[in-house]
């Protein structure tokens, strides 16, 4: 086995979201030992990998050919959002960093005033999203309403729309849509 296996344990064992003493715990393997392997300090046989990968769960095989410097992070911190939004609306974009991204998925804020311009919105693909906090008035064509905490919409982004907040306090609310857009 290369010198690698400790670091490849590592990035699949932090991508995968499991830390060293649950890992250790499934797998039956001391947490002292584990941290060796990841560090490189030693070299697992071939059955003690396979009954770590056992518990990810993962193939030796996959280990050994899993891409895992691509790039492709998983987890992130709330100040690592990317702002992408424009004006006073905040849009955090999660995954910003990743190129090949399928939708946006953010968390927008708009303070009381707010809104997406006067100018209505029209791209293709479709949007969703749920009001954490405060309210919001959406515009979908010749349709209006002010949607309030817990409440959520669903609509072809081919329709020109526009987003306001009509109320005194910031609305938070978690969106939804597709295909992603280049910010």
């Amino acid at each position: 086995m290369s010198d690698d296996v400790g670091a490849r344990l590592r990035a699949l064992r932090t991508l995968k979201g499991i830390s060293q003493r649950e890992l250790a715990k499934r797998c039956g393997v001391t947490h002292s030992s584990l941290s060796l392997i990841e560090q490189g300090k030693v070299s697992p046989s071939v059955s003690s990998l396979k009954k770590i990968l056992d518990a990810i769960p993962m193939s030796v095989g996959d280990f050994f050919t899993m891409d895992l410097e691509n790039g492709r992070r998983v987890f992130y911190s709330a100040e690592e959002l990317a702002d992408v939004g424009s004006g006073d609306v905040i849009y955090k974009l999660v995954g910003a960093d990743r190129r090949d991204r399928a939708l946006a998925f953010m968390i927008e804020t708009y303070p009381p005033g707010a809104d997406t311009g006067r100018e209505m919105i029209a791209h293709q693909g479709e949007e969703a999203g749920v009001v954490l906090e405060g309210e919001i008035e959406i515009t979908i064509g010749a349709d209006a309403r002010v949607l309030g905490p817990g409440e959520a919409y669903y609509f072809e982004t081919n329709v020109p729309h526009r987003f306001r907040n009509p109320g005194r306090e910031p609305c938070r609310l978690v969106s939804c849509a597709t295909p992603a857009r280049t910010f």
